[in-house]
């Protein structure tokens, strides 16, 4: 349930061709592959992968792109978000308190339709927008490590919608 709330904090695509994270820096991103998030049965949103030259790494700028099919308040996509970087065993109970902080602040409620998308660059943060809107950034590079690993870490809820956005299987 987590995995599919906190896909609120990181993002959706502007389009099916192109993240509103790329417009914004400047990076060529390519899409690394795609999947839809299903909880119970339900659909909750549909996630795209953009990655530098196309190749996934937490090491290269890349953008994580969820467009949603359903309402779901921005505090529950930052408490589940939370729930799950610490399942996943990253940041200290300090850090952890500072990031659900500052997703609470960014994360909007969200509806049918919304995109959010999450774009990190190493060494600058992540920063987040919503229907293509800059919304926030949380600039601790430990935090995107951590977020981002709730969908393409290998520990992952999600491991067929991990291999999805990784171009593995479609």
């Amino acid at each position: 349930m987590s995995a599919a709330l906190l896909a609120a904090a990181p993002a959706t695509a502007t389009s099916s061709a192109e993240p509103a994270g790329r417009q914004l820096a400047g990076l060529d991103l390519r899409e690394t592959g795609s999947g839809r998030f299903r909880w119970f049965g339900l659909h909750v949103y549909d996630a795209r992968l953009y990655a530098a030259g196309g190749r996934f790494s937490f090491g290269q700028p890349f953008a994580l792109a969820l467009r949603y099919a359903r309402g779901i308040p921005g505090e529950r996509i930052a408490a589940a978000s939370t729930d799950e970087i610490a399942r996943l065993g990253f940041g200290s109970p300090a850090q952890r308190a500072a990031w659900d902080a500052a997703m609470r602040q960014i994360f909007p409620d969200v509806k049918p339709g919304s995109e959010l998308v999450g774009l990190h660059v190493p060494g600058e943060g992540t920063r987040f927008l919503h229907d293509g809107r800059p919304v926030g950034e949380i600039a601790d590079p430990e935090f995107g490590r951590a977020f981002f690993a709730i969908w393409l870490d290998p520990r992952t809820r999600e491991p067929a919608l991990r291999a999805s956005l990784l171009g593995e299987r479609q």
